[in-house]
């Protein structure tokens, strides 16, 4: 068994010293570190340069689908890790993930919970999200929370190189490569899962990604999930293409649209609020809602603490996320 950890590095100078320690400290022995040098201009070249443990591929500046796509061609482990050149890894993280997988023979990935490397006043919306991932780590959850966001933190997982010629790589495109990845992958029926303990510290610094790339923009969220949930909504909801929408907002009605470019049909929105559309779509009272079994409802209301009172009031009317409801952050 061998395992290739996957690691594209753009100008990380102060970081990717470390995250490469924390690698050669894991207790499983014997790992293939396959670094991408995404052109870097800061000195992160001649670091890596001087590194005599990894497989170091050096590339002009393309962006991180190319330079992530790259390292896994070369890449030759049974299981792929992710990781990032500026988070780091407890001593136990492949040897446990590989173990879960190993013990796990329906999965196709596992993650893990992460530490939160950041200040939570300062990025006090991050921290929350890494709450919620946190709190998801069996495959039906996974899986029935993913077009809320993202599910897993990139750099904490682990999979089987056998997936990647059966449902594809990573795509270059307007959107999250890592989130797409997770969604076409979910679509084909690739099972996830993760190890409930923090074997990563997710590091949120200024430079992120998820900060600075317009692909990690809220429309491209939605944009990427809507094909993907089309898809789901095909399979499992009875009543499709009509759904009804929890939320009437001009945001939520504007992100609505994006669905019917793939044939979905709102029969009605629901707000707390008594409202008038334009559209002319009616709006139902919560105390209006139909009866579960003659409607899906798809809420799509952002703030958490409201999203977990919709949850408990549809749960004591008898709805069931994956069955009449779903929900879409």
């Amino acid at each position: 068994m061998t395992v290739s950890v996957v690691m594209p590095v753009y100008n990380a100078v102060d970081t990717v010293f470390q995250t490469l320690e924390t690698l050669r400290a894991q207790t499983f022995q014997g790992l293939e570190m396959v670094v991408v040098d995404d052109g870097s201009t800061d000195g992160t070249t001649e670091l890596l340069r001087a590194q005599k443990d990894l497989v170091l591929l050096e590339r002009s500046h393309r962006g991180i689908v190319p330079a992530l796509n790259d390292g896994l061609e070369a890449a030759t482990g049974t299981y792929i890790a992710r990781m990032d050149a500026d988070d780091f890894c407890h001593p136990e993280r492949i040897e446990k993930q590989i173990a879960f997988l190993e013990a796990h023979p329906d999965l196709g990935l596992v993650g893990c919970r992460v530490g939160f490397g950041g200040n939570r006043e300062a990025q006090a919306g991050y921290a929350t999200y890494v709450d919620w991932i946190n709190s998801l780590t069996q495959p039906e959850e996974i899986a029935l929370n993913r077009f809320v966001e993202s599910p897993l933190a990139h750099p904490s997982v682990m999979f089987r190189a056998a997936l990647l010629p059966r449902f594809g790589t990573y795509r270059d495109g307007n959107f999250p490569e890592d989130y797409e990845l997770w969604l076409r992958w979910m679509a084909a029926g690739v099972k996830m899962c993760k190890v409930d303990e923090e074997l990563v510290i997710w590091n949120d610094p200024p430079t992120r990604l998820s900060r600075t790339d317009e692909r990690y923009s809220i429309d491209a969220f939605y944009e990427t999930k809507a094909q993907y949930l089309f898809q789901w909504l095909e399979k499992n909801n009875p009543h499709h293409p009509e759904l009804i929408v929890w939320g009437a907002g001009r945001v939520t009605r504007r992100r609505a649209e994006i669905l019917s470019k793939y044939g979905i049909r709102i029969s009605h929105y629901i707000d707390v609020k008594p409202r008038r559309l334009n559209c002319g779509t009616p709006v139902l009272q919560p105390s209006e809602i139909p009866p579960p079994e003659t409607c899906f409802i798809l809420p799509m209301v952002g703030n958490r603490g409201a999203r977990r009172k919709i949850a408990d009031f549809l749960t004591t009317n008898g709805f069931v996320v994956g069955k009449n409801t779903l929900f879409y952050g």
